[in-house]
């Protein structure tokens, strides 16, 4: 039996780090995680008309995310129940119905079986389709644009779920009037890391940006003046609740000097927009985020992605560039084209994340280097609730680890086997006996 409670001490911020390597323990996740959360499906920009689809991940499994008829969305796994075999293996599209490629079972956009190849001589007419249609994802939800996903009939509501990072949310999902929208088609790749090393990044983790990163300001702003007065450790704040995290620095104006032309252009004209939709605060708000498990997006670089895992030592990244629905199309096409040189699979700063995550799990490989703990102790006990009108639990500083201790800490109660019932009465005791200061 594995012993959750010695592999995560979050309380002392201690991490053991077979929790990144251990077969064992990956198959768990599969049942115990990612079988009980809410996954990023697709977004509405993906779905424009009846029987419009998509592919997707939930951790391992595969399903189908379609638009049906009435407007709603349904997403079912992508198996044929006769063999097995995949229903689709086109990436997206627009269907009337799926037709399996080994056999010829047909299913219709709500995931019915509507079709049996020799019905009458195969099967004497006797086959229930009914009964042998997908596994269909039981519960979805659709939350400013952003459809999720889940197994779990127990899990609770979504927003719920979100808790206080609805706020941070927002800030990205809620900032324009016309709403946001995906560039067609996800970038692909695989690393050869575990998924958490990436999710927990994104969650908490701006303490590596001056080293790992140092090279590549120095590619992205060739002019040595302009590139000195970039501040990469402005001052910040962190966010951690039910597993999700935020971090994000004191912005003061929402130009972006790296970018520049048109899209700053854009970014002045919409500030008011932008300002009275989410109050001045949360419209500065620019940082690396993650909703627990693995979905995560960064708002400075207009990326968000799914760290879809494929094993305890790979992962798949699918990541979209996301982009005000209502800008120019030069706007766009400027931040698109930063998006690519900075945050993707030959970004200069993606390229910094994937060899340090590569780099840890081949060390992670030796029997020795698996049995000390890693140190996540960085701001622990400095914790604040509601300050500055922040909502939830905040540090006074982004470069902290408050947001990977309560990642790890979620993905310790859910391992438990803990009922989400059970989950809530433990975060209830533990802000009751944390001393943490309010505003």
């Amino acid at each position: 039996m594995l012993d959750i409670d010695r592999l995560v001490r979050s309380d002392e911020g201690l991490i053991h780090p077979s929790i990144y390597s251990d077969p064992e323990i990956y198959q768990l996740e599969l049942e115990r995680v990612f079988a009980r959360s809410w996954l990023f499906l697709a977004h509405d920009s993906q779905l424009p008309r009846p029987g419009s689809f998509v592919q997707a991940y939930m951790a391992e499994d595969p399903v189908l995310v379609v638009r049906q008829r009435d407007g709603s969305v349904k997403a079912f796994l992508n198996q044929c129940r006769h063999r097995g075999m995949r229903i689709c293996r086109v990436d997206e599209g627009t269907a009337k119905a799926f037709t399996c490629t080994y056999h010829g079972w047909a299913y219709n956009i709500a995931g019915e079986l509507v079709n049996v190849p020799m019905e009458e001589r195969a099967y004497h007419g006797e086959i229930d389709k009914s009964k042998w249609g997908p596994r269909q994802v039981p519960r979805i939800h659709q939350y400013k644009g952003f459809y999720f996903g889940t197994w779990d009939e127990d899990v609770p509501p979504f927003e719920e779920y979100l808790g206080d990072m609805a706020w941070y949310f927002d800030a990205m999902a809620d900032r324009f009037d016309e709403g946001l929208t995906l560039v067609p088609g996800p970038t692909k790749w695989v690393i050869d890391c575990n998924w958490k090393f990436a999710a927990e990044q994104f969650s908490s983790d701006m303490y590596h940006v001056p080293v790992s990163h140092s090279s590549a300001f120095v590619a992205l702003i060739a002019d040595p003046e302009i590139r000195q007065a970039v501040d990469v450790t402005p001052p910040g704040r962190q966010f951690s609740g039910n597993g999700h995290g935020s971090g994000f620095g004191l912005r003061t104006s929402l130009e972006s000097a790296r970018i520049g032309g048109n899209w700053d252009a854009y970014m002045r004209s919409s500030q008011e927009e932008v300002y009275q939709r989410l109050g001045e605060q949360r419209a500065l708000h620019d940082g690396h985020n993650t909703v627990f498990p693995n979905f995560s997006w960064l708002s400075i670089n207009n990326t968000m992605r799914v760290w879809h895992p494929r094993g305890a030592g790979q992962i798949e990244v699918w990541a979209w560039s996301y982009l005000p629905k209502g800008a120019p199309e030069k706007a766009k096409q400027e931040a698109r084209l930063d998006t690519v040189r900075t945050f993707s699979p030959a970004g200069i700063f993606e390229t910094d994340d994937g060899e340090n995550w590569t780099e840890i799990q081949q060390v992670l490989r030796g029997h020795v280097a698996r049995q000390s703990y890693f140190n996540a102790q960085m701001g622990l006990g400095h914790e604040r609730w509601d300050a500055e009108g922040l909502p939830g639990r905040t540090a006074g500083d982004m470069y902290q680890e408050m947001a990977a201790r309560g990642m790890y800490q979620r993905w310790a109660d859910l391992m438990s086997g803990l009922s989400w019932e059970e989950i809530a009465a433990k975060d209830a005791d533990r802000m009751k006996n944390e001393e943490v200061p309010s505003a």
